[in-house]
């Protein structure tokens, strides 16, 4: 893990001491909007989208432009999974897909190519314009509010996973999750004090007890409609097992253990186009081998045994699933 200063790489992991044993996640810099008005018009063939498929944040943007049918419109290209002294990397004989866009072999030379005096982390996901040569958006959460709107004149796809009448709950179920889930399990597993350790481990397990009886009640987290609420704990959640349970220190239990979680979880897998998103290898590879402050061995464990194609028992009713506009 790395970052830019003026424009200069420099291999530097996250300064937990400075924030008394805390990790920090800083926020994104570049918060342009595609669409009506904006610099960047919603065209097809113009954008492409930069990822890795180990991140669960890049992952997110990934199921929407999966979902919304953006495949024809906007290219993507992953990175390798090990993210080592020069960060995230196009080795191809790593897993990298290349980039056939700008030809880089480094993702921070994006950033470069964007500002040569960009100073700050290197973060996936990134969304590219091809024309302007230039980083539209490099916030997940942005990514996600753009892709399930701005191309539909394009698409005619009018699957909406952000309704109106839905948005409050949305946003406050969005809150508690970020929080205490997505970016939960970083506060833990990245501590670097026991008593910084301890109460993030303690309020991660306490939001997914919330979330185990939200869906004791109702189907999905916003009620009986899929929306991005549960995309964004989704790509969280089928992490969780594999490598925040023990990479992280995550282990008051499993996700498999919740029966109501493992069931959702199973559920949304098996959608349809959301399985084909799921990498464990890049997962298990990148968190495993890339954090040697955390494994300095760099061994990559083969387990566990996962299975997210198992029956669930969420099954949908007539009328239920995702709004249309």
């Amino acid at each position: 893990m790395g970052l830019l200063v003026d424009g200069q790489w420099q291999d530097q992991w996250y300064d937990t001491k400075k924030h008394g044993g805390e990790f920090v996640r800083e926020s994104a810099q570049l918060r342009d909007w595609v669409g009506e008005g904006s610099a960047y018009p919603a065209e097809p063939d113009r954008y492409h989208l930069y990822v890795a498929l180990a991140c669960p944040w890049a992952h997110r943007a990934l199921i929407m432009r999966k979902l919304k049918g953006l495949e024809s419109l906007i290219g993507v290209s992953h990175v390798s999974p090990l993210m080592l002294d020069k960060g995230w990397t196009y080795r191809q004989d790593e897993g990298s897909s290349g980039d056939p866009i700008n030809g880089v072999a480094y993702h921070y030379e994006l950033y470069t190519l964007n500002d040569p005096h960009y100073t700050g982390r290197v973060t996936v996901p990134v969304l590219w314009d091809k024309e302007r040569r230039a980083i539209v958006n490099n916030e997940s959460a942005d990514l996600v509010r753009m892709f399930n709107q701005v191309f539909d004149g394009l698409t005619g796809n009018d699957l909406d996973f952000y309704p109106d009448d839905l948005r409050a709950v949305i946003d406050e179920v969005n809150a508690d999750v970020y929080d205490n889930v997505n970016n939960g399990v970083y506060k833990t597993g990245f501590a670097t004090e026991q008593r910084v350790y301890e109460k993030h481990v303690h309020a991660l397990f306490e939001a997914l007890d919330r979330l185990e009886k939200r869906l004791d009640r109702q189907r999905y987290l916003a009620g009986e409609w899929l929306t991005e609420a549960d995309i964004r704990l989704f790509t969280t959640l089928v992490r969780f097992d594999a490598v925040y349970y023990g990479h992280f220190k995550c282990n008051f239990r499993r996700i498999e253990d919740y029966p109501n979680l493992a069931n959702y979880l199973r559920e949304l897998y098996q959608w349809p186009g959301i399985a084909e998103t799921v990498n464990m290898d890049h997962i298990k590879r990148h968190y495993y081998y890339s954090h040697d402050t955390i494994n300095p061995t760099r061994i990559v464990p083969t387990g566990p045994l996962l299975d997210f194609s198992r029956a669930h028992d969420r099954e949908r009713l007539p009328g239920q699933g995702i709004r249309r506009r």
